[in-house]
């Protein structure tokens, strides 16, 4: 998957730049507030991203309603992804809504 120049752009809110259909094409660097599809036209797999907590961690969300649990993505009037992200890692926890293109902490997150 190649990026365009002007995707590179910083952008307030989050959109969706692209979709690949291996998770394996998915670059390792996405840029700021960039969300990549994995699958095929008819059917979404996976949601890719970086984490908005900025360490460096990235988030694969499934979106293939076959498997649970699963997410849903609507971008129209923007980006929001339901339900909520819950990352767990070792040293932090990042929880958190997308909502209309913006992020929402929730209150249980350790950023």
């Amino acid at each position: 998957m190649k990026i365009s120049w002007w995707q590179w752009l910083p952008f307030w809110r989050w959109r969706v730049i692209g979709a690949t259909e291996s998770a394996d094409e998915v670059p390792d660097r996405l840029p700021r507030n960039a969300v990549t599809l994995v699958g095929d036209a008819d059917r979404i797999k996976w949601i890719v991203f970086d984490c908005p907590c900025r360490t460096g961690h990235r988030i694969m969300l499934n979106a293939d309603q076959a498997r649970h649990p699963n997410w849903t993505l609507n971008q129209l009037p923007r980006l929001t992804i339901s339900p909520s992200i819950d990352s767990r890692g070792t040293q932090r926890r990042c929880h958190y809504f997308i909502r209309n293109g913006r992020i929402l902490w929730a209150k249980d997150s350790d950023r």
